[in-house]
């Protein structure tokens, strides 16, 4: 009974320097990463933009955060706004989604999370899938399968529907 009792006390001091150690661990990389994310977010916006655009705001319409993009001038090019989908391979699916002035036509987007396949679903990042989504409407895209225009990854139609949900879903946040 006593070398139980003995273990028992072992694994709890030992649980318990573990727990504090995590604790100290987070609390020290908790802020860089949350500054990491929100630059992450930024970087990501400013890429999306149409051309022309030399200054970026940030907005709130309710729940939903988005940027505005303008012109030297004033004059409002477009927006950005991120987009997710949780139905993506791998889990979620998050893109920072560029739109135009009217608030529909996309522009470009860029992946901020996307836990899909290495070599397959990750090709969502490649010119020649993600160049089908520009100058289209964003509530309204679907793959070819479903009776659309976009033009499916191969062997990876579930993360190309995602794509397609997380634009609509940006879409939908802007209006």
């Amino acid at each position: 009974m006593k070398k139980i009792l003995g273990l028992v006390a072992s694994l709890t001091v030992i649980s318990a320097v573990c727990a504090a150690v995590l604790a100290y661990v987070d609390s020290l990389t908790r802020d860089p990463i949350a500054q990491m994310l929100v630059k992450k977010t930024q970087e990501a916006a400013k890429a999306v933009m149409p051309d022309g655009v030399e200054s970026i705001e940030e907005a709130n319409a309710g729940e939903a955060r988005y940027f505005v993009g303008k012109s030297a001038s004033g004059e409002t090019l477009g927006y950005a706004v991120k987009g997710k989908d949780p139905g993506g391979y791998g889990g979620d699916v998050v893109l920072m989604v560029g739109f135009a002035a009217d608030k529909k036509t996309v522009v470009r987007y860029r992946t901020l999370e996307a836990a899909e396949t290495p070599g397959l679903g990750m090709k969502l990042n490649t010119p020649e899938f993600a160049g089908q989504f520009s100058g289209k409407a964003g509530d309204s895209l679907r793959v070819k399968k479903d009776g659309g225009e976009i033009d499916a990854i191969t062997s990876a139609t579930i993360t190309s529907r995602a794509v397609c949900g997380a634009i609509a879903d940006a879409c939908a946040k802007l209006k």
